[in-house]
């Protein structure tokens, strides 16, 4: 059973910056790709940013590109997003999750079997 956790949400005005963690229990972390999805009042969730097992590749949604950054530090089984130029319409809770061995998408949330409890991001403008 993986444990994820996430941390760092709160309030922040339009074009300020946050950075979220995600702490993960399972010591094969390494092992795993890893995403960050979004969910806004009345909305699907929707997907962020991935990034493959070894941080060498990763993936973007759209509406971030340019503005967040995922990473992740092994040694400390841990997978970020650093939110830059944050925008009203990325208030969300965000939720981290970890991506099904062998699939082949990063986007779909229905790839990712173990999911945190989620952080708040409010954005003023």
């Amino acid at each position: 059973q993986v444990q994820l956790v996430e941390s760092g949400g709160g309030l922040v005005q339009a074009g300020g910056s946050l950075r979220l963690s995600c702490a993960a229990s399972e010591p094969t972390f390494s092992s795993y790709y890893m995403g960050w999805f979004r969910r806004a009042p009345g909305k699907e969730r929707e997907f962020v940013a991935a990034i493959t097992w070894s941080g060498g590749s990763t993936y973007y949604a759209d509406s971030v590109k340019g503005r967040f950054t995922i990473s992740r530090d092994n040694a400390k089984n841990t997978v970020y997003l650093q939110m830059n130029n944050l925008k009203p319409e990325d208030m969300a809770v965000y939720y981290c999750a970890k991506r099904k061995p062998g699939s082949a998408s990063v986007v779909a949330p229905e790839r990712y079997d173990y999911w945190g409890q989620g952080t708040q991001v409010t954005v003023s403008s």
